[in-house]
Parts: structure tokens; C-alpha cells; sequence
């Protein structure tokens, strides 16, 4: 789909080495998404709106970053990438609805309810997954099959779909730790590993051993991301994070930080951070990157 394009380690931190990937995964959803002027307008303008220029694209960077420790180039990662991102868009659209989380406010601007209608976020979450999928379709079979089983898994009712409804069962009720861990290893960390196992599956990978780890460095990354992103909500402010910071109280919604008091959450996240840098070690290859991206995502200030 593109040129070529080799990126290698170097000192920079995390947020440089890993802006190519963003760069790159964003002209590709640019190229894949429907153009605004595409009948009908109003729908594809709003994918668009809910899709592009936005988000650390954590999930796509897994999957680029794994696949290319694997062997894979850029140009075979970039339609799975797109497909994980379209698969996480669509799932910030419907929570962000009155029914579900009742967000206004998603990636610093309107969430797109609002900035459209509650018909249109709707259809926006159904496109933009039927889209995944379809992107998927069109590599080799083997690999397409492989890849939409675990995309498909990870987001539906035994990950990220049951992982939602959970969590709203959950709400205003006493939730112990071990159904919170629970509800977010479906809800949010499901859709992670999916992206680290994608980008092994997409370079060929078939080692179960070695499989299992990168499992293990998901999952215990999947956790710290949460926790830390709880503690955000308590300690951080809306204009910064760019969502509504208080959220989860007001809902009622159970927290890391309301289970374990704030220091215990802070506890949490860094031993789960120790599980993920463990697991990497299993691997004995050369994992520097995605260390430093489980860094980010569960020690970063914002």
C-alpha cells in the first residue's frame, strides 16, 4: 500500500520512536475509510469524524511494534493495525452513548452523539466494525482467518462486548476486586492482547510458548493501562485528558483507586507493569520497544 519504511531503535523516547506508526496508521484509515463526499454523506463524514486524528493509538503500535520484532514489514501490518483501531473507534462511539456511558466528551472534542446523533453513532459503531472485518478479508486466508478469529474473540461477548455489559451491571452495586479485574480484562484488556497477538500472527508466528508470553505481557499491560487510567480520573483534569475526568463516580462505577485507595491502585499498576516487563524477558529477543510502550501506557502522565 506504501513505500517501504524501516524503524529502527534508537535513544529517543517512546513518543518519537513511535510516531512513525502513527503517521503510517493514519494515512492507512485514511485510504480505508469512506470519503465524506460518498453517499451517504452524513454517515461517512461521521466514521471519519470518530476515526481520524485522534487517540494514542496504543493498540495499533502493539500490533506494528510486535509484528516487527517477528519480522513482519510495515506494509503487512498495516491493514490489521487499521482493523484493531476500527474495532477500538467504533467501541468509544457506543460507550460514549446515553445508554452506555453517557459521554459528551471523547478525545478533546464532542463525542460524536453529539457532535451528530444517537441514530448515527449507532450506525457509525456498526460500519466501522463491518469495515475491520472486511479489511481483514482481504489477506491471504490463512492469515485472514487467524486474524479475524482473534479480532472477533476479543470483541465480542467473551471480550470487550461482555466485558461493557458487566460493567454495567456493575454500576451503583458493591464490586470486589477480583469481578473488577474481571470486567476490565474483557473490557479493555481483550482488545489489547488481541493487538499484540495479531502482529505476531501476521508475521508467522506459531510458537505456543512464545505465544503464551506475549499473552502474558498483554494482559499484564491490558491491567496496569487500566488502573493507571483509573487514577487519571481521580488525579488528572478533563482539559488534559482530553474526556471527562470524574466520570466513574458519578456513574458509580467501581475503580481501582475506590477499592484500594489511591497509593494501592499506584501499588497495583507498577506490579503489573513488573508482570509485563517479566514476560517480555521470557521472550529473549529484542523487546526494548514494547517495554518502553508498556512504560507509557501505564506510568504516562497524561
Amino acid at each position: 500500500m506504501k513505500a517501504r519504511m524501516t524503524i529502527k531503535l534508537s535513544s529517543l523516547g517512546i513518543d518519537e520512536q513511535i510516531s512513525p506508526y502513527r503517521a503510517r496508521l493514519e494515512s492507512c484509515l485514511n485510504q480505508v475509510l469512506p470519503a465524506e463526499n460518498l453517499a451517504p454523506e452524513s454517515l461517512h463524514q461521521a466514521m471519519r469524524y470518530a476515526t481520524l486524528n485522534a487517540g494514542k493509538r496504543l493498540r495499533a503500535c502493539l500490533l506494528y511494534l510486535t509484528g516487527e520484532m517477528y519480522g513482519a514489514s510495515p506494509e503487512d501490518l498495516d491493514l490489521p493495525a487499521a482493523a484493531v483501531e476500527l474495532i477500538h473507534a467504533y467501541s468509544l462511539v457506543h460507550d460514549d452513548l446515553p445508554c452506555m456511558d453517557d459521554d459528551d466528551l471523547r478525545r478533546g472534542k464532542a463525542s460524536c452523539h453529539k457532535a451528530y446523533d444517537e441514530a448515527t453513532a449507532m450506525l457509525v459503531g456498526d460500519a466501522l466494525q463491518s469495515l475491520a472485518f472486511e479489511l481483514l478479508s482481504s489477506l491471504p486466508q490463512n492469515i485472514s482467518q487467524a486474524l479475524s478469529q482473534t479480532l472477533a474473540r476479543a470483541s465480542g461477548s467473551r471480550g470487550m462486548a461482555g466485558g461493557q455489559a458487566l460493567d454495567l451491571l456493575a454500576a451503583g452495586k458493591i464490586t470486589d476486586l477480583a469481578s473488577l479485574q474481571m470486567i476490565h480484562s474483557m473490557k479493555t484488556g481483550a482488545l489489547i492482547e488481541a493487538a499484540v497477538l495479531m502482529g505476531a500472527i501476521t508475521a508467522g508466528l506459531t510458537d505456543r510458548l512464545q505465544l503464551q508470553h506475549l499473552s502474558d505481557y498483554a494482559r499484564a499491560l491490558g491491567l496496569g493501562f487500566q488502573i493507571h487510567d483509573d487514577i487519571l480520573d481521580v488525579t488528572s483534569d478533563t482539559e488534559t485528558l482530553g474526556k471527562q475526568t470524574g466520570a466513574d463516580e458519578e456513574n458509580n462505577k467501581a475503580t481501582y483507586p475506590g477499592l484500594m485507595g489511591l497509593e494501592g491502585a499506584k501499588q497495583a499498576a507498577n506490579d503489573a507493569y513488573q508482570q509485563a516487563d517479566q514476560a517480555l524477558k521470557r521472550l529473549q529477543l529484542n523487546t526494548q520497544k514494547l517495554q518502553m510502550l508498556a512504560d507509557y501506557a501505564i506510568n504516562r502522565i497524561y
